[in-house]
């Protein structure tokens, strides 16, 4: 399972599951090389020819990875079916910790090179074009409108990135007058409430969930023996959370959510800088009458 994510845009763009072949196993076709560090690779855009999205990895990114990590792989496969030419195929190069841009459509060339500079898309951009997905939050639909006694539950999605999800948390306050607008070093931060949200729970059956004739044992990241995931969130994809309000007074809140990862840093941190990709503490207004 692996989620696709811009490294521009504030949402997580889609999910899915992905079928191919671990890209150090596509290269020892090429027989034994050495003196390489980088792994070039480029594919078309959109329907022009001459707009080529290209990127690179190390060698060691491509060759090796952690005992829970899955390497690049080349996916011919989505959801069960072959990749449609609209979704990048016949073939494209996922990358699972990156971002969208790191997983070229439409591969067309990759070359193996002694060159150790990153050649990148959106290098020329000043984006990081290293980056690891980061562990976001991201709330669901527009600003909300409530009535007096009647509960309001806000959802959204989770984006886990490297360093894994421990939960997701709420603030609610009384809208400040400043149309929702809090600066960084606003001392309201430093005070905030932090509630708890509810993480949805892996389903109970993945029929409905995985393409037919899929089991969950046979999914990277699940136990074969089980079939329920290692680890819940799944690393690279998303979960889904939620919250109910209730005994809400009139008047006008603004409502934030954030995620902590495993090592207890809060969205924006640990790497608050938008270059490295968006992870900007959303807020929506919700009016109680």
């Amino acid at each position: 399972m692996k989620a696709i994510q811009c490294l521009n845009i504030a949402q997580p763009l889609g999910q899915g599951l992905w079928d191919g072949v671990p890209l150090r196993e596509v290269l020892k076709l090429a027989g034994r090389f050495n003196n390489v560090r980088r792994i070039y690779y480029w594919g078309f855009h959109n329907n022009d020819a001459k707009q080529v999205f290209q990127s690179s990895l190390t060698y060691t990114q491509v060759m090796d990875a952690a005992p829970d990590d899955l390497g690049p792989f080349v996916a011919y496969r989505l959801n069960g079916h072959p990749i449609s030419l609209e979704r990048g195929g016949p073939v494209r190069m996922l990358v699972p910790w990156a971002h969208g841009f790191k997983s070229v459509k439409w591969l067309q060339r990759i070359v193996l090179t002694n060159e150790y500079r990153a050649m990148d898309t959106y290098a020329a951009a000043n984006n990081d074009s290293e980056s690891y997905l980061k562990t976001a939050a991201y709330i669901d639909g527009n600003d909300v409108n409530g009535r007096v006694g009647q509960a309001v539950t806000m959802s959204g999605t989770a984006m886990v990135g490297l360093p894994g999800l421990k939960r997701v948390e709420y603030w609610l306050r009384p809208t400040a007058g400043a149309h929702g607008e809090l600066a960084p070093d606003d001392p309201a931060w430093a005070t905030a409430r932090w509630l708890p949200c509810t993480i949805a729970p892996p389903p109970n059956d993945w029929v409905g969930t995985l393409p037919g004739g899929t089991l969950p044992r046979d999914v990277f990241g699940f136990d074969p023996k089980t079939g329920q995931p290692r680890e819940w969130p799944m690393r690279y994809s998303w979960a889904y959370w939620s919250v109910t309000l209730d005994k809400l007074a009139a008047g006008t809140y603004e409502f934030r959510a954030r995620t902590v990862d495993k090592h207890d840093f809060a969205q924006p941190e640990p790497r608050p800088y938008p270059k490295s990709g968006r992870n900007d503490v959303q807020m929506k207004t919700i009016t109680v009458a």
